[in-house]
């Protein structure tokens, strides 16, 4: 590697890694949704999401790898790193929802869980095309757009959630509750993470136009 190349690297790898990350993170999405939709061969499932979280992983620390030897970097330093944080949340919490469903031992999904899938892996697409945004800014009405709709798709997410606990505590078995409480309050923090890579595209589209 040249003295060059290591000052001033490829401009195209940190844009690269934000597409695979988000791209893998709607592969986990779409299995997510696959998972409750069909609700067989659990373990088997959770698995083949864990290892798009590794990937994830994988793809996050090349980041920051990068990151840490580059001197000259197309967007900020703090954007690459909140950007490639917020991606790798979505991710993790995709994974850690089918893990607790695996361990909570749920023994069939409904419809609040279907739905929060469903957008979840809406708003898992919407970012993968927001951040090849990224790319070329020179229209930036274009990834703002996409971020207007990622967000709307959590405030449904917030609904769903309201109806979900509302129906839940009229029944009165409390272990029900306690663990369909959670797997419906980790499906609604997996949400909140996409806003967050919404939020952090949405400020980088207004910093660079």
């Amino acid at each position: 590697m040249s003295l060059r190349d290591w000052i001033i690297p490829n401009d195209h790898v940190f844009f690269d890694i934000f597409e695979q990350l988000a791209d893998t993170t709607t592969e986990a999405a779409r299995l997510l949704v696959d998972l409750i939709d069909d609700y067989t061969n659990i373990e088997q499932k959770v698995k083949a999401i864990k290892k798009f979280e590794h990937q994830g992983d994988a793809l996050a620390h090349r980041a920051y790898a990068e990151l840490n030897r580059s001197f000259i970097t197309p967007l900020e330093p703090e954007e690459i790193s909140r950007l490639t944080t917020a991606l790798d949340d979505m991710l993790d919490f995709v994974d850690g929802t089918a893990r607790k469903m695996l361990t909570y031992g749920i023994e069939e999904t409904d419809p609040y869980m279907r739905e929060f899938a469903k957008i979840i892996y809406l708003q898992s697409s919407e970012v993968a095309v927001a951040v090849r945004e990224v790319r070329n800014l020179k229209k930036p009405e274009n990834l703002e757009k996409k971020c207007i709709e990622i967000n709307r798709l959590e405030n449904l997410a917030d609904d769903v959630l309201a109806h979900a606990i509302t129906d839940l505590f009229n029944n009165n078995d409390a272990i029900r509750i306690i663990k369909l409480k959670g797997i419906y309050e980790s499906l609604e923090e997996a949400t909140d993470k996409s806003e967050d890579a919404a939020n952090v595209l949405a400020d980088i589209a207004i910093r660079h136009s």
